[in-house]
């Protein structure tokens, strides 16, 4: 196992993805590095603050692949700088006088910050990619069972039918909120940071600001009112918005984990012949998908307290909560991707047991309809009244093992109130859902601009 579990060549795919590896690889660190340079470069030429044909160097220069690595993390170990040695590696790629006007009135903070968030932009994206099929393999379980009644569930016991479509489109919403959020969050999080050696730019006069906006647009990112150096609750709200997101993820594992249980049998996640769920008991047909979105939601939101506390910074720089970012961002990011990737494999191969969720409905024996029993009693006798006799009949029930109907038509008052056939009706679970497939419309109505 490497010393990240998402660097082990056997392990890293249960922790993160290629897709995000690559995103925070050190090559791709050290190109987004690169990036901000060049477009600084090119904006300094654009306003006259640099040679054009230095800044045209500069901007060959700027390519990973031109520069050692191993080199550069050599010279990182011996100047406990990371910037530097990336400016000599740029300048021994390209020992030209126009290295002379590489990093002008920056400061590494403002190259490493904008870098961070260059990545997180390129992470989201994919993200964003993987919540809205998330969402459509979501909806497409709601509107497909949109009818299907299974036993809905409080406090652990079973309490008043539902739908499954009621629950998938449930799980829609939620997602749906979290791409609501991940949206808002862009405009706070994806800020540029290039403010100079103390956050004034003083280095570049009164042309600070005009290289400060031409820089941001070149790469596509916005301009804070002010700079953000010690302000890191951006950093913060990441990992706030990816810990709701991976909550959510988290809950929908672990429903579907728990009613995977052999004692319910209503869900199983995908299952393709070969997978194995003991080493000597074959007969196991274990939930590891759930259990691992489950574990990668934990740890998502255990970086949370840490970001919120990387907020606490001191005066105008603080190389601290920058080490510590830089610990945690590329796991929230890794870590996010993979839930959101391995949830979607979950629902869009979810097996989805109806004959299970009607046999599981007759659990209790009809104590499940006690709500209807309790208010068709209520129209003849009063509903506290009723409430008080159905609740003596079910207690009965459920103590001595008999079905409800048998319990009913024993109680004289409440025989004399309801026929067998009012108490027939009312004891069939699947035509009282309720308003289970209004709601599931409401939500394909609702979230539809998102898919």
């Amino acid at each position: 196992m490497g010393t990240y579990v998402s660097d082990s060549r056997l392990f890293r795919d249960q922790f993160s993805t290629p897709r995000m590896r690559e995103i925070f690889s050190d090559e791709n660190c050290v190109q987004k590095w690169l990036d901000v340079e060049a477009g600084l470069a090119r904006v300094q030429a654009r306003l006259g603050i640099i040679p054009a044909d230095a800044a045209e160097t500069i901007i060959a220069t700027c390519k990973v692949e031109l520069l050692d690595l191993d080199a550069m993390k050599l010279e990182m170990d011996r100047t406990s700088h990371p910037i530097v040695p990336l400016l000599r590696e740029m300048k021994k790629a390209s020992p030209t006088p126009a290295m002379e006007w590489v990093h002008y009135g920056a400061t590494t903070q403002d190259i490493m910050d904008t870098g961070v968030v260059l990545q997180v932009k390129e992470g989201l994206d994919e993200i964003d990619a993987g919540m809205k099929a998330l969402l459509a393999a979501a909806c497409a379980l709601a509107e497909k069972h949109r009818d299907l009644a299974m036993a809905g569930r409080s406090h652990g016991q079973q309490a008043l039918p539902i739908t499954f479509g009621f629950k998938a489109a449930g799980w829609a919403a939620e997602i749906a909120r979290s791409m609501d959020r991940l949206a808002q969050m862009r405009e706070r999080v994806l800020v540029g940071s290039f403010a100079g050696a103390i956050g004034t730019l003083a280095a570049l006069g009164d042309k600070g600001a005009a290289v400060q906006d031409g820089l941001f647009a070149e790469l596509g990112l916005a301009n804070g009112l002010i700079t953000w150096h010690t302000a890191r609750d951006g950093m913060a709200e990441l990992a706030c918005t990816l810990g709701i997101l991976a909550g959510t993820l988290g809950r929908i594992a672990h429903e579907i984990y728990e009613l995977q249980k052999t004692e319910f049998s209503e869900l199983e996640e995908p299952f393709n012949p070969g997978k194995v769920g003991s080493s000597t008991m074959p007969h196991k047909r274990n939930p590891p998908a759930c259990e691992g979105i489950v574990a990668l939601a934990r740890a998502v939101r255990a970086i949370v307290p840490q970001a919120v506390e990387c907020v606490i910074a001191d005066h105008e720089r603080d190389k601290i909560v920058l080490q510590s970012e830089r610990e945690f961002t590329s796991r929230l990011m890794c870590m996010t991707h993979a839930a959101v990737m391995k949830t979607g494999f979950v629902l869009r191969g979810l097996t989805v047991r109806g004959d299970m969720m009607q046999r599981n409905l007759g659990a209790l024996n009809g104590l499940l309809m006690s709500e209807p029993v309790m208010f068709t009693l209520g129209h003849k006798v009063g509903k506290q009244e009723a409430h008080e006799m159905v609740y003596e009949v079910c207690m009965h029930a459920f103590e001595h093992g008999i079905p409800l109907k048998t319990a009913l038509l024993a109680n004289n008052a409440i025989a004399a109130a309801l026929t067998e056939a009012e108490i027939d009706a009312v004891l069939d679970p699947n035509t009282y859902t309720g308003l289970s497939g209004y709601f599931v419309d409401r939500v394909l109505a609702g979230v539809k601009g998102k898919l």
